[in-house]
């Protein structure tokens, strides 16, 4: 019996099961419920925890407390991941942007020690394992032993043609131009704090108010506070 095969008997007498279609559902609630607090918490803007700055967890939260809106967009996609999961039609889509959310918390837990997700984080990512096992038949295709079924839904080499994607080409390069642009435009256009003190410093010269922008280098590379603490003093100072 090949590998593919018995994958599929052994899926198909699983959902067979109603008590495995009850613990599926469980695990969808209990996932979502996991998320739901930490990604709200993270889009109104507020901290996460109350650990000590000291506390190896406790400085790598408040840094990235000070990210901005790479913060809202984490809690954003723990709400997305938690709300698809809740939703039978979405729920394989939930779990596969939920997978590597908690493999990386699960990892950070790990590495900074961190006692109070040291046991969660990992039933989290076995819970998460199993709603991907439930829903095998939709992802079946990926897998290396369904190579012949995959391959069966794709045109065949005589098949093939040489015509020259014009099109494509095209919508490749204007993207790759607009992308270009549009960086361009932001480092031309917002502060930046550059790489190291020289570079800020010598964008400096032609910002609307230089000293304003000096004191902004000299507050992220001389003094090192926070990027938003930075910013909000230059605003005072040009405003």
């Amino acid at each position: 019996m090949s590998v593919s095969t018995y994958l599929d008997k052994l899926h198909y007498r699983s959902r067979q099961n109603r008590w495995l279609r009850y613990f599926a559902i469980f695990n969808r609630i209990a996932l979502a419920a996991g998320f739901l607090p930490a990604g709200f918490v993270k889009i109104n803007g507020e901290r996460f925890t109350d650990l000590h700055n000291l506390h190896p967890l406790g400085g790598y939260l408040e840094a990235l407390f000070h990210t901005g809106y790479y913060y809202t967009f984490i809690g954003i996609a723990q709400v997305a991941a938690a709300v698809l999961l809740l939703i039978p039609r979405t729920a394989l889509l939930g779990a596969l942007l939920y997978l590597p959310i908690i493999v990386n918390i699960c990892i950070l837990s790990f590495a900074v020690r961190f006692q109070g997700s040291l046991l969660t984080a990992p039933l989290m990512i076995l819970a998460n394992l199993y709603l991907l096992c439930w829903d095998y038949h939709k992802l079946r295709l990926i897998f290396p032993w369904n190579y012949g079924t995959g391959r069966s839904a794709l045109p065949p080499p005589e098949e093939m043609t040489f015509r020259f994607p014009i099109k494509f080409v095209a919508a490749v390069v204007a993207t790759v131009l607009l992308v270009f642009a549009s960086v361009v435009w932001v480092m031309r256009n917002a502060l930046m704090p550059m790489n190291r003190v020289p570079e800020c410093r010598t964008r400096c010269a032609g910002s609307t108010d230089p000293e304003a922008c000096l004191e902004f280098c000299e507050c992220v590379h001389t003094r090192g506070e926070t990027l938003d603490n930075c910013l909000e003093a230059y605003e005072r100072a040009v405003g």
